[in-house]
């Protein structure tokens, strides 16, 4: 039985990684994938998944706008191989969107496996990630880990001097220079170090 499936966790915790490898592995087998990247985040270049590894392949790129449903359901009928639906970034999936993920896994029949943060540099939940929090039947958390060897659970923004940011935009792309994983304790005191 096909499900929509959630990866998260917080920034540099390998989930680009993961869902490359788990592209490869349908490939493998003779099986085909269709693989989707967020417009916004065109860091490694638009319609490229890229693991901070290197490892990198290219997707469709969605926006805002973007229907999940019918363009799964017009590659499905152009291609009866594939098997599986990938998501990279989905924390910046609209309500409509996952709700479109819904129905590629429950009427096309193909598992949906989304990788996205759970949580902004606030520790607020993005709308993609509430929506996956709630209606994905299958939930994962890739582990990553904070400065003080616990579970990173959290992330916090930093400026070009390391300086902690607890304002500003909820989307700003960036790696690790804007960005630190932490534990909740120092998420709280603001510590990235």
């Amino acid at each position: 039985m096909a499900k929509l499936y959630f990866y998260y966790s917080a920034m540099n915790a390998g989930k680009s990684t993961w869902l490359l490898q788990s592209a490869y592995n349908y490939q493998e087998r003779g099986m085909a994938t269709v693989m989707f990247v967020p417009t916004i985040d065109a860091r490694f270049g638009t319609g490229k998944v890229t693991s901070r590894i290197g490892l990198s392949r290219d997707a469709v790129s969605f926006d805002d706008k973007f229907d999940f449903f019918a363009h799964v359901a017009k590659a499905v009928e152009g291609n009866g191989k594939i098997r599986c639906v990938l998501i990279d970034e989905a924390q910046f999936l609209r309500k409509a969107q996952v709700e479109q993920l819904k129905r590629i896994s429950i009427e096309l029949g193909l598992p949906v496996l989304a990788y996205g943060l759970r949580t902004d540099f606030m520790g607020e939940p993005f709308e993609g990630s509430k929506y996956l929090l709630a209606w994905a039947e299958e939930m994962t958390e890739i582990k990553t880990i904070c400065h003080c060897g616990r579970k990173a659970t959290m992330t916090l923004r930093v400026d070009d001097k390391g300086r902690v940011l607890r304002s500003g935009e909820q989307v700003q792309i960036g790696g690790n220079e804007s960005y630190v994983s932490v534990c909740y304790g120092h998420f709280v005191k603001g510590q990235p170090q």
